[in-house]
């Protein structure tokens, strides 16, 4: 497996953390091209100081246990709760505060850069959809 394919399967299993703790705007870029800093980079945005530190917690939680005893070489942005920056060497995962995306869109650094595609249970827009499936199962 190459560095790049298991940094992606690392975020996966982050991007599922982030998505079972109600984080939003989930998504992922193979920067290996533009930045060589590292190969992937992850951001999350959260609604408040605490889903902030929970979601990176659980990200960091579940990186360990279900990523191979992964953790993070470095640490940002703990004592704010407005974002917080976990470095991985090979990935990078950025939790922040939805207030914060409005200023600070790394997107738009690495627009050209690839999608990775997160492979996440359902889309928001799926849960949406789901929602009448279910009730009609209900009347039944």
């Amino acid at each position: 497996m190459t560095a790049l394919q298991s940094s992606i399967d690392a975020v996966r299993i982050a991007a599922a953390a982030a998505d079972r703790m109600k984080g939003t705007d989930i998504v992922a870029f193979d920067v290996t091209g533009p930045i060589a800093i590292t190969d992937v980079m992850m951001i999350v945005t959260a609604s408040n100081e605490r889903q902030v530190l929970a979601v990176a917690e659980e990200i960091e939680k579940d990186l360990y246990t279900k990523g191979g005893h992964l953790q993070p070489r470095s640490r940002e942005g703990l004592q704010e709760g407005r974002w917080v920056l976990l470095d991985f060497g090979d990935f990078v995962i950025h939790v922040m505060h939805e207030e914060e995306r409005r200023f600070y869109r790394l997107e738009s650094l690495w627009k050209d850069c690839p999608v990775i595609d997160l492979q996440l249970p359902e889309a928001p827009e799926s849960s949406d959809a789901s929602e009448p499936a279910s009730a009609d199962a209900d009347e039944q």
